[in-house]
C-alpha cells in the first residue's frame, strides 16, 4: 500500500511553475546586458525540468539526473547574474527569475527522493548570491527557494513514513486474518473430529454402560475396531470419507489390519480429484485379500497421491503392527497400488 500525491497533479503543477519562470525571463529579457546567456539558461532549465518529469521513470530519481540538475542550478546563476546590474535603478524585478527556477528544479529533485542533491543545488545558489551581492540574499527570493525544498523534504519523509506504517498495518491485518482463519479451521476440525468420534463410540459406550462392562468376545472385538476407527480420525484425516470408513470397518471385522496415514499430501487436491482418490482407495480395501493394508499419502510434489500396500505376513501380523516384531522378510505383497494425483495419470 502506498500513500502519496497523484503523480499527474505534481507534474502539472511543476510544469506550470517552470513555464511561468520562463515567461518571466522572456518578459524581462531587455534587462540583462546580453540576452544570449539568459536564453541558454532557459534552454538548460526547460530541458532539465522536462527530463525530470518524463513518465515511466522510477519514483527515486537516478543519480546521473540528480547530478545534472545540480549542475544546471550552478550554471544558471553563473550565466545570468553577470548580465545583471545589482545597482540598477528600480531594482532587478523579474530578471532574477532563475532563483525561483532553481527552487522549482530542486523541489522536483527533492520530491523524487534525492534530498541531498536538492540541498546541494540550494547551497550553490546561496553561495553564488552571497558572492555576487550579500544584500540580495533576502531580496531576490533565495530564502523562498530554500523553503520550497525544505517543505518538499519534510512532506516526502512524512509520506514515506505514512506509507511504511500503512504497509506494516496492512501486513499485521493480513497476519491477524490468517491467524483467525487458522483458529477457525482448527476449531472446525476439532468439532468435526469430536462429532465423528461421538458417532462412532456412543453406541458402544451405551452397551458398556447397560452391561456394566460385561462384554462378550464379539463386543470386545468390536471395541478394538472402534478404537481403530477413532485412531483413523486422527491419523487418516483426508483419507477418510463415509465410504472409506465403511470399507475400513468391514475389513477390520474380516480380520484385516488397516493403517491409514495422512501426512498432508492431499491438502492441495480439489474436491473432484480427492473424491476419485478416495473411491479408488475404498475399492482397493474392499477387494484385497491381504491380511494387512497400509495406505499412506505421498508428498505434495509427487505424481502419486496415495500408496496402498497389502501384505500377508507369515507370522503374527498383529504383533508387528503394534511394533512388537520387526521380522517382515516373509511377508508377501498381495497389493501394491499407487493412486495418481490427476485423472490423466490414472
Amino acid at each position: 500500500m502506498r500513500i502519496g500525491v497523484p503523480r499527474g497533479l505534481i507534474v502539472t503543477m511543476a510544469a506550470i511553475f517552470a513555464a511561468y519562470h520562463i515567461v518571466l525571463g522572456l518578459y524581462t529579457i531587455e534587462i540583462p546586458a546580453n540576452p544570449l546567456p539568459v536564453l541558454a539558461a532557459m534552454a538548460l532549465y526547460a530541458t532539465a525540468v522536462t527530463i525530470s518529469m518524463l513518465p515511466g521513470q522510477p519514483e527515486r530519481m537516478s543519480t546521473w539526473l540528480a547530478v545534472t540538475n545540480v549542475l544546471v542550478c550552478i550554471a544558471m546563476p553563473m550565466l545570468i547574474a553577470p548580465q545583471l546590474d545589482a545597482t540598477r535603478e528600480g531594482g532587478l524585478g523579474y530578471s532574477t527569475w532563475y532563483v525561483a527556477a532553481v527552487g522549482t528544479l530542486m523541489t522536483i529533485t527533492s520530491t523524487r527522493r534525492r534530498h541531498l542533491y536538492a540541498w546541494l543545488g540550494i547551497a550553490a545558489l546561496v553561495i553564488q548570491t552571497v558572492l555576487w551581492d550579500p544584500a540580495l540574499l533576502l531580496g531576490i527570493g533565495v530564502i523562498g527557494s530554500a523553503s520550497w525544498v525544505a517543505v518538499s523534504h519534510i512532506l516526502s519523509r512524512a509520506l514515506a513514513k505514512a506509507s511504511r506504517d500503512a504497509a506494516r498495518f496492512a501486513r499485521a491485518e493480513r497476519e491477524a486474518t490468517d491467524w483467525q482463519a487458522a483458529q477457525e479451521a482448527h476449531l472446525y476440525e476439532r468439532q468435526f473430529r469430536l462429532g465423528q468420534t461421538g458417532t462412532t463410540a456412543v453406541p458402544m459406550l451405551r452397551i458398556i454402560e447397560e452391561s456394566n462392562g460385561e462384554l462378550t468376545e464379539e463386543q470386545r472385538a468390536e471395541c478394538l475396531h472402534l478404537e481403530g476407527a477413532i485412531r483413523d480420525e486422527i491419523r487418516g484425516r483426508r483419507l477418510l470419507d463415509d465410504v472409506v470408513r465403511s470399507e475400513v470397518m468391514a475389513a477390520r471385522r474380516r480380520g484385516v489390519l488397516v493403517s491409514l496415514f495422512d501426512e498432508g499430501g492431499l491438502d492441495e487436491l480439489d474436491e473432484a480429484s480427492l473424491q476419485r482418490v478416495l473411491t479408488t482407495l475404498a475399492e482397493a480395501i474392499r477387494s484385497t485379500s491381504a491380511t494387512r493394508v497400509i495406505a499412506r499419502t505421498a508428498p505434495p510434489d509427487s505424481e502419486v497421491a496415495v500408496t496402498v500396500v497389502g501384505l500377508t505376513p507369515s507370522g503374527d501380523g498383529r504383533a508387528r503392527d503394534l511394533g512388537q516384531s520387526d521380522d517382515d522378510e516373509d511377508d508377501s505383497v498381495d497389493l501394491w497400488l499407487e493412486i495418481p494425483r490427476t485423472a490423466a495419470r490414472a
